[in-house]
């Protein structure tokens, strides 16, 4: 479970002028170095825009909507060199003369400056991992033709510009790739995706053909076929020149690893101080998890002993007993979509019900994930950018691939039974990534709204999973309270997993036994953890440590607000400063030193 992780915001007003963009804006009037840092600000989205057009679409800025990302040895170099240059100009301003707000956005920029020339320059993914390849490819097509920002016809223009350029674009991937860089695992995974890049215009784009005029469909028909060789082209390099000489180690080790982690969480949690709070969270997770499955194997003829202080293999036995029952509960494979939108309506309603915060008036539509992006994650949440005022965000899940055995799926569908769907839905949608997304998009932090910090997104919708157990969703069900704690564990896990891979040298085998035996997972959700945990890196710690984060900020504002605490007030509090890093969230709430 995840959101689409890129920058996000509105970028097309601030070209045309340096716009205060600070929660007080509108209420002053900035002068001295809050001038400096708004034009600064201001500059630097701009520049991301020109520098990433396939961003900038998704971010609502639809200047460049037209155009494709320039990952050529100039275009890098293009990028590196913006960064450096607003990085010195960022580094020379007062920042103790800034407003509170705007010191927030400079610790949050100069932080994704360092990172991307870090990116670029130290870790140089552009030269092992074909995946970014991939993923910027698709979404080029599908952020032009997935929301209605523009008329029909005008984004099926765009698609066909882009359409054209992607050819070369692909060519150049070749260019750059090193092929003994290359991890196997990486270029396994994208065997199998690149084709989708077809499927995605096949589902996308050709059914609106008859839509154009003579020749405009001459040219899309052009585009299309060009493309198509370019595809075959691509797979065929994948599989003739990639995968026999992919020799490269997707473990990045503990020095680019820490120095990974400490960019993408900008936190002050480090390795091992995450990996000693997950192994405790993991002990009284299950433990709690315990005391579940007891209450729902009490009285069954069937059930296994559950003494008040068990033995491992008895607090095992006892919880996995409890789980099945759960994972017997799923629905026919080809109803999945149709449980995720059942249990995205229920959730909304207990939502509303609670009053448990404001929620916004743009609409979320349950999809079909885009071929492209499957693989990776079982669902995701696709907030528009904050430009794309009233535009729907997508909750997408994944469909069960019609070649998969009857084992795997019905693997998939254990772990993903009704309870679960209904938990994703909570996490995805309500009031999770859906609802976090749309307030951080009315922030008037621009800012903010782009550069999203992952364990703040992530932790909240952790977060809003167990507090819907907690307030009673689906009338407090023990066994749903279960399945909301073993997803609970599956994000102490992920912490623990991604350094133990990357660091540690965790092998597939012991990997798989320790998210089936620790954590309950099914064979199939552990195979494909071990191939998302693979091929990406730092990202799976931001469940658990953003909702330590998102956890310890509630209590600090329940010991601070006494009686005047209340659920909604402090939701629509934690939510009003955009998706910072949540140690800023924290000092903006309760006017405490930025650190």
């Amino acid at each position: 479970m995840s959101y689409l992780l890129s920058r996000r915001g509105a970028l097309g007003l601030l070209a045309a002028a340096a716009a205060p963009w600070s929660a007080n804006a509108a209420a002053q009037a900035l002068a001295g170095p809050d001038a400096d840092f708004a034009a600064l600000s201001a500059k630097w989205l701009d520049a991301m825009a020109r520098l990433s057009p396939v961003s900038a679409t998704q971010l609502g800025d639809h200047r460049f909507d037209n155009l494709l990302d320039d990952l050529s040895p100039a275009g890098r170099a293009a990028a590196a060199a913006s960064s450096r240059r607003l990085l010195a100009e960022l580094d020379a301003l007062p920042k103790g003369s800034l407003s509170r707000d705007n010191q927030i956005d400079a610790v949050i920029l100069a932080n994704q400056l360092r990172y991307d020339l870090w990116t670029d320059e130290v870790l140089e993914s552009w030269a092992w991992d074909p995946l970014i390849y991939n993923e910027l490819a698709g979404d080029a097509l599908y952020s032009v033709m997935a929301r209605e920002f523009a008329p029909l016809t005008s984004r099926l223009g765009l698609a066909v510009a882009r359409m054209e350029k992607l050819p070369a674009f692909l060519s150049q991937a070749r260019r750059n790739l090193k092929p003994a860089r290359v991890p196997l695992i990486h270029a396994q995974t994208l065997a199998k995706q690149n084709k989708g890049l077809t499927s995605l215009i096949a589902e996308l784009i050709t059914p609106h053909a008859a839509d154009l005029p003579d020749s405009a469909r001459a040219r899309l028909d052009k585009a299309t076929t060009n493309l198509a060789k370019a595809v075959a082209e691509h797979q065929a390099w994948i599989e003739g020149t990639l995968l026999p000489n992919a020799k490269g180690d997707f473990r990045l080790g503990a020095k680019l690893y820490d120095e990974k982690l400490a960019f993408a969480l900008n936190s002050s949690l480090g390795r091992k101080e995450i990996r000693e709070r997950a192994e405790a969270a993991a002990i009284t997770t299950r433990a709690q998890m315990y005391a579940l499955a007891r209450e729902v194997l009490a009285g069954r003829a069937d059930a296994p002993v559950t003494p008040d202080t068990p033995t491992p293999v008895q607090q095992q036995t006892a919880i996995k007993a409890a789980i099945d029952l759960a994972a017997a509960d799923h629905p026919a494979r080809e109803d999945v979509v149709e449980a995720a939108k059942s249990g995205l309506a229920a959730a909304t309603a207990f939502v509303k019900a609670k009053d448990l915060i404001t929620l916004p008036d743009a609409p979320v539509q349950v999809i079909l994930m885009p071929e492209f992006q499957r693989g990776v994650a079982v669902a995701y949440c696709d907030a528009p950018g904050a430009l794309d005022k009233k535009l729907a965000t997508f909750y997408a899940v994944s469909p069960i691939p019609d070649d998969w055995t009857a084992e795997r799926t019905t693997s998939f569908l254990r772990e993903y039974n009704r309870r679960a769907i209904d938990d994703i839905a909570t996490h995805e949608a309500m009031p999770g990534h859906y609802v976090q997304l749309a307030h951080a998009n009315a922030c008037p932090s621009v800012l903010r709204a782009v550069l999203s910090n992952g364990p703040f997104v992530e932790g909240w919708a952790v977060y809003g999973e167990s507090v819907m157990a907690q307030e009673g969703f689906l009338g407090g069900d023990p066994l749903y309270k279960l399945v909301v704690l073993k997803t609970k564990l599956r994000s102490i896990t992920n912490a623990i997993l991604d350094q133990a891979i990357h660091v540690d040298g965790m092998s597939r085998e012991d990997a798989l036994r320790f998210m089936m035996e620790t954590a309950f997972q099914e064979e199939g959700e552990a195979s494909g953890k071990w191939i998302r945990a693979s091929v990406s890196s730092a990202q799976l710690p931001y469940y658990f440590v953003g909702s330590e984060e998102h956890w310890a900020t509630r209590r600090e504002a329940e010991k601070r607000w006494g009686k005047d605490f209340t659920l909604k007030r402090y939701h629509n509090t934690v939510l009003s400063f955009g998706s910072p890093p949540t140690r800023l969230a924290r000092a903006a709430m309760f006017d405490d030193p930025i650190g």
